[in-house]
């Protein structure tokens, strides 16, 4: 699952870039919720002041990390569908460590800088229960959340955004970014290779379909591989004929934004695509496509449309179009 997640000091924009992702289709988790719905629990009122005092007390009692931890299911839950989810309100290097253990190389951290001065306007058309209202009150605010390593986490973003001119602009920016991360197909491929097989022989067959694979060999000898490319193994497709086999295989391994197919091992050591079961004898190679930013039916036009005499009735050539 795709995790992608906003980060920035406060009213720079965060909320508004969550709402972007909204509109988008896109699953939100609000990390300042956890702390809100802990003060509701309590029976506090909802105010900087209180919002602070728990967040701090949380903290110290569960680690730096604590309020990435308590929205870990959370997320989990928001993204069994789509396969992503945004999350808005990091306020720590703690919280980034955390979700990157979690989530590896499927965490997108983007900064939001915002100037003192255009965050204090903002708190006159936000009008949020916990909002700050004076300069001294935002700078407070601002030390308390350096204190849990806010700067550190905005130095981690792998990308930033600026918001500095009007609302609009802003918007567009973030809906540039935002499409062109969940514009993708990620690629996951693993086998098992037993002492009887040759590790390059194995290594060359996961090339032969996809040859931008990277791949890794762990010591148990399990292969993990990753790539990005379509193009051959739908090339293969189309030249091999099987198209309704492919488009079959597909169908019926759908899960969510996934589809996991079983390719015979064997064969595609002479670049010869054989769909197999998943507990074949010699383990077969599987393939795992995560769909983002466009519908799985779709997805699967695009690699094995459907047939007429053997020849596809539509071709879709762009499938992000």
């Amino acid at each position: 699952m795709k995790l992608i997640a906003f980060v920035g000091y406060p009213l720079s924009g965060k909320s508004t870039a969550s709402k972007i992702a909204k509109e988008l289709g896109i699953p939100v988790v609000v990390m300042g919720d956890v702390i809100r719905n802990e003060l509701r629990k309590r029976g506090l009122e909802i105010s900087d002041e209180n919002a602070g005092r728990i967040a701090n007390e949380l903290r110290e009692r569960e680690g730096m990390d604590a309020i990435a931890k308590r929205c870990i299911p959370i997320i989990r839950e928001a993204g069994k569908d789509s396969g992503v989810v945004v999350v808005d309100g990091i306020r720590g290097i703690a919280e980034v460590e955390r979700f990157r253990k979690e989530f590896g190389d499927d965490f997108i951290l983007i900064g939001i800088e915002s100037s003192t001065e255009k965050r204090l306007e903002r708190t006159k058309v936000r009008g949020r229960e916990d909002d700050v209202s004076t300069l001294d009150e935002l700078k407070g605010r601002d030390e308390r959340e350096e204190s849990w390593g806010l700067k550190e986490a905005l130095e981690a973003s792998d990308l930033t955004i600026e918001n500095e001119s009007d609302v609009e602009s802003f918007k567009e920016k973030v809906k540039a970014v935002l499409r062109e991360f969940l514009r993708c197909v990620d690629i996951e491929i693993t086998t098992k290779i037993y002492p009887t097989e040759d590790e390059e022989k194995v290594t060359s067959a996961i090339k032969n379909f996809f040859p931008d694979a990277v791949i890794e060999i762990q010591r148990d000898g399990v292969l993990k591989a990753k790539a990005k490319d379509l193009n051959h193994f739908r090339d293969l497709l189309r030249r091999q004929r099987i198209l309704d086999t492919a488009r079959q295989e597909m169908l019926r391994n759908v899960s969510g934004n996934e589809i996991t197919i079983f390719l015979n091992k064997q064969t595609a050591t002479i670049s010869r695509i054989n769909f197999s079961d998943e507990d074949a004898i010699l383990s077969p190679i599987t393939v795992t496509f995560r769909i983002y930013g466009v519908d799985v039916q779709r997805f699967i036009d695009f690699l094995a449309p459907q047939t007429k005499a053997g020849k596809p009735i539509k071709e879709i050539d762009d499938l992000f179009e």
